[in-house]
Order: structure tokens, then sequence, then C-alpha cells
């Protein structure tokens, strides 16, 4: 697959703000408009929000419409999600290629914005798996210091930099719906670093997202890299706030194992789970034990398939803060004899 140089952005910059999934924007607009005084202001850029933004229930249509018109406009130089949800896998396959790959731009989301990225991978348009307002633009209290680096990165700077682990984490939400907590800060703990498998040296092309919106891709049939491509791409993953269990995240690993994937992969890189959430708000140690389980689960199944690629495991990407914004459809090298990762954006 060969991949189109996307530009960079300048300050000033027009950018549009669109919500691909779930308009929580029309929900929580105090947070929406927290996120969009840190694009202009810390950032420089000037955001555009499109009809479909705000308007919570919005159609397919309409949604798809805001994309196709973001992307046509030569004005808009790149695209930011609002949030994630859970519908694109039912619309955005469906989607003309080809005003992509006559306007390609940056685009930048998670979660289920998975699909979409997909789509941009399967037409040659590199993406960004991060960077939602509201997740990480609109953080309660202030922007995470590796976080805003790394949106830098994929904004404004060429070339190859090297992943960094933090130092701490957080997983633990605050209400939106509460206006007085948008200037408190989040509860942050020790991060465990990054969890290495395997001391081959290797890279390829990164493609991935959240394994709840691939699951989706592979039970619903929708075209995904073929198994040439494979041979050389890094997989990453991550699960969200949904917080699967292993045995969930077993098969969906063992699904890509049966399907000739993981024995083709260069590479797997996962991102650090989610492990609390406002309807399962479990204390340090449950979130221990349940991302541990995950761990070994992930290590046991890949290795079933795949026994030498290396494995990288609890990295800074996903449903957790901070976040290292990761670019999709760039190259990737795996330094496994000092652990370290370097990443084109």
């Amino acid at each position: 697959m060969k991949f189109k140089t996307l530009p960079k952005l300048r300050k000033g910059d027009k950018v549009a703000i669109l919500s691909p999934s779930f308009a929580a924007p029309g929900a929580w607009p105090h947070v929406h408009e927290l996120g969009l005084q840190r694009i202009a202001n810390d950032f420089g850029l000037d955001p555009v929000e499109y009809p479909a933004t705000r308007k919570i229930g919005a159609s397919k249509n309409e949604r798809a419409k805001d994309l196709l018109d973001a992307f046509r406009n030569p004005l808009i130089k790149a695209v930011i999600t609002t949030l994630g949800g859970d519908d694109q896998v039912t619309y955005v396959k469906n989607l003309s290629g080809k005003v992509f790959t006559d306007n390609p731009k940056p685009f930048f989301g998670y979660s289920d914005n998975t699909n979409f990225i997909n789509h941009l991978w399967l037409n040659g348009i590199p993406a960004y798996y991060g960077g939602c307002v509201f997740t990480e633009f609109a953080m309660q209290g202030e922007m995470d210091k590796l976080t805003v680096e790394y949106l830098k990165h994929a904004l404004f700077e060429n070339g190859e930099f090297e992943l960094k682990a933090s130092n701490r984490f957080n997983d633990i939400g605050l209400d939106w719906g509460n206006k007085l907590l948008l200037h408190t800060h989040r509860r942050y703990q020790k991060n465990e670093g990054w969890f290495w498998n395997g001391d081959k040296y290797s890279n390829g092309t990164t493609w991935g997202g959240c394994v709840e919106s691939l699951d989706d891709l592979l039970k619903i049939g929708v075209t995904i890299p073929t198994l040439k491509d494979f041979e050389n791409i890094v997989l990453f993953t991550e699960t969200s706030e949904e917080m699967p269990t292993h045995q969930t995240v077993r098969s969906f690993f063992r699904a890509l194992g049966e399907l000739g994937i993981l024995e083709r992969i260069q590479g797997l890189l996962v991102g650090r789970p989610k492990a609390w959430e406002f309807d399962n708000p479990r204390t340090d140690h449950e979130k221990a034990l349940y991302k541990a389980k995950q761990r070994n689960t992930i290590l046991e199944t890949v290795r079933q398939y795949n026994k030498t690629c290396p494995l990288v495991q609890n990295l800074d990407f996903g449903h957790t803060s901070p976040q290292i914004c990761l670019p999709v459809g760039r190259k990737i090298r795996i330094d496994s004899k000092h652990k370290k990762l370097f990443c084109e954006f």
C-alpha cells in the first residue's frame, strides 16, 4: 500500500470539528467550548464546526455529508472529531474513496473512529489515532503535557519521533455534566511502564484501533487490509470504556489468528486498557488485576500464532490519559534490544 503525504498545518489554519459518531457537543456544550478555546488559543488553529457537530441524533447521511464536505473544502487543513460512539461501521464503508484521495488531509479520532480511519487506510491516506476534542483538548484542569507534545508532532512537525512512556496515568473520569469540574484536575496514578515480549528488531506500517470496533469490522465483513498487506503491518489495538472481559479479548485475538493475520504481522502494540468507568468504578487493586489478566491473555493468545514478533503492551494511546496521538498508515520501528519505539509523524 502506498500512502499519500499529508501536508502539515500552520498557525491560523482552519480545522473542521465534526461528530461522525455521537454528537457530544449537543449534550455538554460547555466542555466542547473549552476544547475549542484550547484549539484556538493553545494551538493557534481556527476551528470550524459543521451542521451535525452539535446535533444529537443526526442521521448517518448528515454525518457523512459533514465528512465529505470537510474533506472537499480546500480551506480546511485537518479534521478533528469531537468524540467516538458506536455506529460508524454502518455507514463509513459506503463513502466515496475518491473524495478523500483527491483531498487528503489529517484526520484525528479514535474509538468508533477506527472505522473511518480504516476507510482512509484502504484509500492510502494516513490518519491519527487520538486527539478528540472532548477527551484530549477539553481535559479538565489542563491538557496533559505528553498529549500536547504528540499532538504538536502530528499537527505541525515532520519526521520520526520516539514514542515515550508517561510516568503517570489517569483512567478515572470526571462528570462532564458538572460545569464546576471543568477546572478540576483528575487523579493520576503511577504508570507501570511498557511490557515487552520478544527480542526481535522490526518495522512496518501501522494499522489497527479499538478492539470493539475492529471486532465489528470482522463480524460484519467490512474490508480491511489484505493478508499480503499484513506482512508489512505493525498492528495496534486497545480496549474502550466498555472494558471487555479477558475472554472477549481472547476471542478477538484468536479470530485474528485463525484468519492468518497474527502470523503475518511485524509487531503488536497494545494501548493501556481503561479499567474504570462510572457504572463500574473499580478500586486501584481491581484495575490492576483487570489489566494484568488482559495483558497475559493477549500474550498467551498471540504467541500461539506468532512466536517471534515483538509485542509491547501498556502503551500510552487509546482511552486513558495522557495519550500519544498515534500515526496510522505511517512507518514505525520497534527496537526490542533497547526497548524503544520510533514512529513517523
